[in-house]
């Protein structure tokens, strides 16, 4: 039980291993580890501050749980496994081949054909309902079975979605048909506003589902104010763990990483995060019409006399 409740940490604060910890990564997957988890945190400063200027939906950052989102993703071949997050995991996603423009695109509201998931990139579409992504990723899941497929599916959902009905419904279904599938219950402390130990009498997430524990080092989204709700020492201490912030100094301490190597990184990185989101600038609006675009064959009555009414054709009479 103790090895399911405790916190599993590698890395101190000041980046050296734990005692008897070891890691099992190589150094170019280290190297390509932390480039794809600030990729994800200078996409979350970017992503805010368009959000808070009225040019980006509400957005959920990932700050704090990069660690999950990419060594969970690093873990997976986009070849032939597929990904189905929550919100999240926008990250895993790019890294699964998902175009950061066309995912931008949608950030930014410009939800048309042209964000559509490509051909051949084994992820499904980003899912705010809490957990209604399960049942999908475990009846994905059976069916690479049925099929014969060497394939996992990895879905995604946090410690507030592990207290959705879908949830449960799911796990008991993978269990029962053993579909290849991972659960990564991200128990990153909060609800929205709502404190783990609100919110469950269970001593673990990991007890429900493969648990990777983390601390959401920023708002739950956009429209989230946590200083109304969190004690700041808690901010405080998850900040010193920050994932980033110990790989680099990991990596500083074996002669991987400098001051030079960080900033050519970054800049590469702001650069390529910024290509994106002026090419998903350009990307076409959406118009009023495409409501009722790609949902039926064809429009049921009540759905048509509405497209009319907001469209203003059919009868005048």
């Amino acid at each position: 039980m103790k090895a399911m409740t405790a916190r599993q940490s590698i890395l101190k604060p000041d980046g050296r291993l734990l005692n008897g910890a070891k890691s099992s990564m190589t150094d170019a997957a280290l190297m390509e580890a932390v480039r794809w988890m600030l990729m994800s945190r200078i996409y979350d400063e970017r992503a805010t501050a368009l959000q808070r200027q009225g040019l980006y939906g509400v957005f959920s950052p990932a700050a704090g749980q990069e660690a999950s989102v990419v060594g969970s993703a690093m873990a997976l071949d986009p070849a032939r496994d597929w990904i189905v997050p929550q919100y999240r995991e926008l990250i895993a996603l790019v890294r699964h081949g998902y175009p950061l423009e066309r995912l931008a695109a949608m950030g930014m509201g410009r939800i048309t054909h042209a964000t559509r998931i490509p051909e051949g990139v084994n992820v499904l579409p980003t899912q705010v309902a809490l957990a209604a992504q399960l049942p999908h990723a475990v009846g994905l899941a059976w069916g690479l079975k049925l099929q014969k497929k060497d394939s996992v599916v990895m879905a995604y959902v946090g410690d507030g979605g592990s207290s959705e009905g879908d949830f449960h419904e799911a796990l008991n279904l993978a269990g029962v048909r053993q579909a290849p599938v991972v659960f990564v219950l991200q128990n990153n402390q909060w609800a929205i506003s709502t404190p783990r130990r609100m919110q469950s009498a269970t001593s673990s997430f990991a007890l429900r589902a493969a648990g990777y524990v983390t601390y959401r080092m920023s708002f739950h989204n956009t429209t989230d104010n946590p200083s109304l709700y969190e004690d700041p020492k808690q901010r405080d201490e998850a900040s010193r763990r920050d994932p980033i912030d110990r790989v680099i100094k990991h990596l500083t301490r074996r002669g991987l990483w400098n001051d030079e190597r960080d900033e050519q990184t970054r800049m590469s990185i702001r650069a390529e995060i910024d290509a994106a989101l002026d090419k998903a600038a350009s990307f076409p609006a959406v118009t009023p019409g495409q409501l009722f675009d790609d949902i039926y064959a064809e429009l049921p009555e009540r759905l048509r006399r509405q497209r009319e009414e907001l469209l203003g054709e059919g009868s005048k009479e």
